[in-house]
């Protein structure tokens, strides 16, 4: 028994031992984890050197972790905010300047190989190189400066001390060296924010595939309605170009009727197929959907492109305001991602600059805000500054009017994280670089030429001069291969940089407007306010003035009437002052009437939101404070559903059983519906029953698209943004029309059929995914919104995941919605698009001002300040924009000085 009772007291020992090793162990793992993680932190609090500097500078940082810096010199405030744009963010710096410079592959491997092509033929390092010397002195010094402070936190910092995912980088890539930051890093970046906002090349390329896959130009045309201008009004309501300047005062521009572009000249005519016949044949649909493809494989620096990323921004005159001074308010939509794409901040020194707002990391000076005169906001002009060309190539050579002239070439190398280099051949010609040089499959197009049924390309504006794909005259056999090139204005060297200095500087709106004539890509929308009480829009930007052709289909490159003849003079652009209505607003829509005499685009977005804002501000039932401006910009009403809504009740109310499910449904939840889209709410709630009807609706919206549109190619069905809202409302006044017809059934399907049965449809999802009691079904739980790392969030490594994305949160809002939470009908409910930050500015008390982005200003993981915005931004509210020094230092709750 003795040596039993000893066998048992060395097996306890033992594993008391053992215990007591593993907690060691999980210990040691756990402090080690944590160690990783808090390592890359900066300091906030006391005293850094920061070499170069000539004098202190004082950094104060509120609760939620926005610096607002204090310096004597502009050189000193430059060099401080590269510091501290680097101690929060550098790694989404250093990921933007790989993505611009195409160099992915040395940070990833071989799989980015493909995408750093597509990046090096179109060349946004190389123009970012020729804009350096474009630049003003003082400009080229701001951005130096800024390159110095980054440079200054590097020679302190590398690898996981640097940030997490350096550490994680590190498990794939150990070789990687970070690399000193360049002036002309931050211009690149410049390149990548045109891309995300360049207009409506991605519905060229739309209108091109359609129509090759077998669609008649009529129907392509059905599916892009003209803009409703006669129920959404433009930006600017009058005004016309009178001696080659815009005059707001010079008589309206006629804005009576929905009208497409007219035909000749620069203002539109030359698309496909004429006569109308369709049918473009499969080799010319899969070289588009190639391009396509491939294009969706680069980064989302800002917008995914879909009907979802616009922006919100108004400003109201003093009349209409408590205070008698202006506010003005802006919320772009991008993509969501962690970090969020801003960066609050403050920038005061004892020169020209005193600015506070949104900033980019990577990019010197504020890009959204105001300073102690004016404030502004931006939102994307989308104006048509993109066009594809199709060209006839042989070699090095491409047909210009019958000749062969050479193409531009050069060789670029792409390193690969553990690989061998690969080297490309880069070929331009006269329009822009050709992308199809990028994609292995779209090489080798020109073997089959892409030819519709009439003899030329499919999706191509008709050129008389020529017939593709037939040798050319007195070319012999040659010239028989196609290459699309693209012409974008973000590839010609620009001073958009110089602009953001201007900006930031102006002190009325003369000089507003100086600043305004240099940002020339991506053509923005610009409201204006000042302390004076003025309010203002312009709209700058460089945009194309066309030969032959609208835009909105691809060019013939071998014919030059189809190229570019110059560009819209500044002076000739929309802009108004103190406009007698008393307020403007710019949500993407038109900017002007179509009297206007030059062509800005056709594919605006369609003014819901627009024009939801325009009735609010109209509404008001008193003076508009900024706490009224707060709930406008939270405001979830479906603009679309007071017309549908009415027209499925009615479809179900011919349903001959009276049990039927769908129409029970729909007229118990949306009986009284206000068409607002909350997320969720109490139990038996006002806002509880609204998200109950809208989750219902935008299933019942989602599966229409579905019904109708089932002919459309996989990659283009409905996203069910406003343009859909559109073409379906034209529908529901022909209920026969063949668009009803479901393609995969013997029955021919007229309007009523598909709304019933979208309804049914509906009805089944909702109750196999939340329950059997509609009252129960909540919006919220279907739109989620995941903010996602944009390099590891999606690496489909769970744990990886978990460290750097935020936790899904249902939202309220929708696409086409003034809170404009968007989503792709197509894909599920998911959120892809957001208001990336909400800013009010209240020019009668700058202290009184808001301002809340996505997620929170630092990047580095399980920071405080890494997503502690968020509920609030979800929540409709705001956060104080402090401005004046005591408020700012008041409220600091961390104090940094940089010395010398």
């Amino acid at each position: 028994m003795s040596a039993v009772h000893l066998s048992w007291a060395r097996v306890r020992k033992v594993a008391l031992w053992v215990v007591a090793v593993l907690l060691v162990l999980c210990l040691v793992l756990a402090l080690t984890a944590v160690w990783a993680v808090r390592r890359s932190f900066p300091q906030q609090d006391g005293a850094l050197r920061l070499p170069g500097l000539t004098s202190p500078v004082t950094v104060y940082r509120d609760g939620h972790g926005i610096p607002q810096v204090y310096a004597k010199t502009s050189d000193d405030l430059f060099r401080a905010q590269g510091y501290l744009h680097a101690q929060d963010r550098f790694w989404e710096m250093d990921f933007r300047r790989h993505v611009t410079g195409g160099r992915l592959a040395e940070l990833f491997g071989e799989s980015q190989v493909e995408t750093d092509s597509y990046l090096r033929t179109m060349g946004w390092r190389r123009v970012a190189e020729q804009e350096w010397q474009l630049l003003s002195p003082d400009a080229r010094r701001h951005l130096q400066s800024y390159a110095d402070g980054v440079n200054a936190w590097l020679a302190d910092h590398d690898g996981g001390r640097a940030s997490l995912e350096y550490t994680v980088l590190g498990l794939q890539n150990s070789g990687y060296t970070i690399e000193r930051w360049s002036p002309v890093d931050s211009l690149a970046w410049l390149k990548a924010m045109a891309w995300d906002l360049r207009g409506n090349m991605d519905t060229e390329i739309a209108r091109a595939a359609l129509f090759a896959a077998g669609l008649t130009r009529p129907q392509v045309e059905q599916l892009y309605p003209a803009y409703p201008y006669d129920r959404n009004s433009p930006i600017v309501d009058g005004g016309a170009v009178v001696g080659g300047v815009f005059d707001q005062d010079a008589g309206p521009v006629p804005s009576g009727a929905s009208t497409a572009p007219t035909s000749g000249g620069g203002q539109g005519g030359g698309g496909p197929d004429e006569a109308g016949t369709g049918g473009g044949g499969t080799v010319a649909a899969r070289t588009v959907t190639e391009l396509a493809d491939g294009l969706s494989r680069l980064p989302v620096m800002l917008g995914n492109g879909g009907s979802g990323i616009g922006s919100n921004s108004w400003v109201i005159g003093g009349r209409l305001t408590a205070t008698g001074k202006p506010i003005l308010a802006n919320d772009p939509h991008l993509s969501p991602s962690m970090p969020g794409i801003w960066y609050q901040m403050g920038l005061h020194c004892e020169c020209a600059f005193d600015v506070a707002g949104f900033t980019f990391a990577g990019v010197p000076g504020v890009v959204i805000g105001h300073n102690a005169r004016i404030a502004w906001g931006f939102t994307n002009l989308d104006p048509d500054v993109t066009d594809l060309y199709l060209e006839r190539v042989d070699g090095d050579r491409v047909q210009v009017d019958g000749e062969w002239l050479p193409l531009q070439t050069r060789t670029e190398t792409i390193e690969v994280a553990g690989g061998k280099p690969v080297s490309i051949t880069v070929r331009t010609s006269r329009h822009g670089p050709l992308l199809s040089d990028a994609s292995a499959s779209l090489r080798d197009i020109g073997r089959r030429p892409p030819v519709d049924p009439a003899g030329s390309p499919a999706g191509v504006a008709a050129s008389p001069q020529l017939v593709p794909g037939r040798p050319a005259p007195d070319s012999g056999t040659r010239g028989d291969g196609y290459a699309i090139a693209l012409s974008w204005t973000a590839l010609r060297p620009g001073r958009t940089a110089e602009a953001l200095f201007a900006l930031n500087t102006a002190a009325n709106w003369t000089e507003f407007r100086a600043a305004a004539a240099l940002f020339e890509v991506p053509a923005q929308n610009i409201v204006y306010a000042d302390v004076a009480g003025n309010i203002g829009y312009q709209s700058p930007g460089r945009i194309p003035v066309r030969g032959k052709g609208d835009g909105r289909w691809m060019s013939p490159g071998w014919d030059s009437a189809y190229d570019w003849k110059g560009f819209i003079p500044f002076a000739e652009l929309p802009s108004v002052l103190n406009p007698s209505g008393g307020y403007l607003v710019t949500a993407n829509q038109a900017v002007v009437g179509p009297g206007y005499p030059r062509l800005l685009t056709s594919d605006w977005s369609y003014g819901y939101r627009s024009q939801r804002i325009r009735d609010m501000i109209t509404s008001a039932p008193g003076a508009i404070t900024v706490a009224d401006v707060q709930r406008m910009q939270f405001d979830n009403r479906n603009g679309f559903a007071p017309t549908l809504v009415p027209a499925v009740v009615d479809a179900l109310g011919t349903a001959t059983d009276p049990s039927d499910d769908a129409r029970v449904t729909a007229t118990g939840l949306w009986k009284d519906w206000d068409f607002q889209q909350p997320a969720d709410g109490p139990s038996g709630s006002a806002d509880a029953r609204r998200s109950a009807a809208a989750a219902y609706y935008n299933a019942t919206w989602r599966h229409l698209l579905a019904g109708i549109f089932d002919e459309l190619p996989a990659s283009y069905r409905p996203d069910g943004g406003d343009r859909w809202f559109e073409v379906v409302r034209g529908l529901l006044a022909q209920p026969g029309s063949p668009w009803w017809d479901r393609q995969d059934t013997p029955a021919v399907e007229r309007r009523d059929d598909i709304l019933r049965s979208a309804a049914a449809e509906a009805a089944a999802e909702l109750r196999r995914d939340q329950g059997d009691r509609p009252a129960d079904w909540r919006w919220g739980r279907m739109h989620i919104l995941t903010a996602r790392n944009q390099t590891f969030g999606s690496s489909g490594v769970g744990p990886v995941e978990w460290l750097f994305n935020a936790d899904p949160v249902g939202v309220s809002g929708g696409d086409a919605i003034v809170n404009a939470t968007g989503w792709n009908a197509a894909a599920g409910y998911e959120v892809d698009a957001v208001p990336s930050m909400r800013m009010i500015v209240d020019l009668a008390d700058l202290d009184a001002s808001r301002w809340i982005q996505l997620t929170g200003n630092s990047g580095h993981a399980f920071h405080r300040n890494y997503d502690d915005q968020l509920p609030l931004w979800r929540a409709g509210q705001t956060l104080p924009m402090r401005w004046d020094r005591a408020a700012v230092t008041d409220a600091a709750t961390q104090t940094l000085t940089l010395r010398p």
